[in-house]
């Protein structure tokens, strides 16, 4: 009889253990799960509506979606440009539910970032901290949360697959330093937050790659740096000041430097300035005439960019990163090429007109 008690405590006892086992969570598991109750509730749901125009002129609203975070008490939240760009009115849902009227504070098409506001009470405003993009390493662990395809607060995960991607925004510039990520972004992701193992913004998910629309293990984020940099300026005054040049660039490649019999096989050549513009006012000559080499149609006859204070200009590309990390006011020396000849163009940047 004790024979038999023993064994069915035993075997109650191995049952308990192999549940206890089955359904153990990993530690990689608790954090997944820790990170996403403790910044959860701090992405938003934003929509946009846009009004458009048919074939037959009709204007009907077109509705958008995607995501944000919150980063203060005052109801700031940081999402994409191109999340709220053009809308007419915006709508942000908080984790409990409720929807607050939102509106746009700044925008800065160039890093595809933007910040809206709501007026809700502080205990509903759950803030996201930032971390820092600076020392991140390939393989990290990254969770991304958003609102893909309308799924609220969808939790994905993966790793940092690359650093310093540089993708070009919807206007055409360059984002540099850029985050690639296998964790699953879809449509609705954008302006929401990628995370670190700490639960900290460590980039602000904005674009993929992908033939089907759908993710395919290569998405991208603006660094939180780049947007801890903007957002005074975006908060304070609506947009971001970004000195200008003044002047059409395309890059001088090998096969047109050959076609041009020119001295360089690489650089930026200046193809048009503008009227009034610094670079107008220092000198500098556009092209004047528009040829064909290969499949490409280059501007000729300006002067040819091939170092930017002492650095060299191998493309049109480091010219304009050059510039981008000036200041309006600041004055910069270019070498360049003229029929034939070297000379020393010192030009002083200017503030470059509003993105509309």
């Amino acid at each position: 009889m004790i024979s038999k008690k023993i064994n069915i405590y035993s075997l109650v006892f191995f049952i308990s253990l192999w549940s206890a086992l089955a359904f153990a969570i990993t530690e990689d598991e608790k954090n997944n799960i820790a990170v996403y109750e403790k910044a959860a509730d701090g992405v938003v749901n934003v929509t946009s509506i846009a009004m458009q125009m048919d074939f037959f002129f009709n204007v009907f609203p077109s509705q958008g979606s995607g995501s944000g975070s919150i980063i203060d008490t005052k109801g700031h939240i940081l999402t994409n440009h191109h999340v709220v760009a053009n809308a007419q009115k915006l709508e942000v849902t908080l984790s409990d539910g409720s929807k607050w009227p939102a509106k746009l504070i700044g925008s800065d098409p160039d890093n595809d970032l933007a910040v809206i506001k709501i007026e809700a009470p502080k205990e509903k405003l759950k803030i996201i901290p930032m971390g820092d993009s600076k020392n991140l390493r390939i393989g990290q662990k990254v969770l991304a949360i958003g609102n893909p395809f309308g799924f609220e607060r969808t939790l994905t995960t993966g790793v940092i697959s690359s650093l310093g991607r540089t993708i070009r925004s919807e206007v055409g510039t360059l984002i540099e330093d850029v985050i690639q990520t296998d964790a699953a972004i879809n449509p609705g992701n954008s302006g929401g937050p990628l995370l670190n193992s700490d639960g900290e913004i460590i980039g602000i998910n904005s674009a993929i790659i992908s033939p089907s629309g759908g993710s395919v293990g290569i998405g991208f984020a603006i660094p939180v740096n780049t947007a801890k940099k903007v957002i005074p300026e975006l908060i304070a005054k609506g947009y971001v000041t970004y000195p200008w040049i003044g002047a059409t660039i395309q890059p001088l490649l090998p096969e047109v430097a050959k076609f041009l019999k020119v001295s360089v096989e690489r650089g930026a050549m200046i193809a048009e300035v503008a009227k009034g513009g610094p670079a107008e006012k220092a000198g500098l000559r556009g092209g004047n005439q528009r040829v064909q080499v290969g499949n490409t149609i280059v501007v000729v006859g300006g002067d040819i960019v091939v170092k930017a204070d002492q650095h060299d200009v191998k493309t049109h590309d480091d010219l304009i990163r050059y510039i981008r990390e000036k200041k309006p006011n600041d004055t910069i020396t270019l070498k360049v090429l003229r029929k034939g000849k070297f000379e020393e163009v010192k030009v002083t940047l200017g503030e470059r007109p509003r993105r509309r």
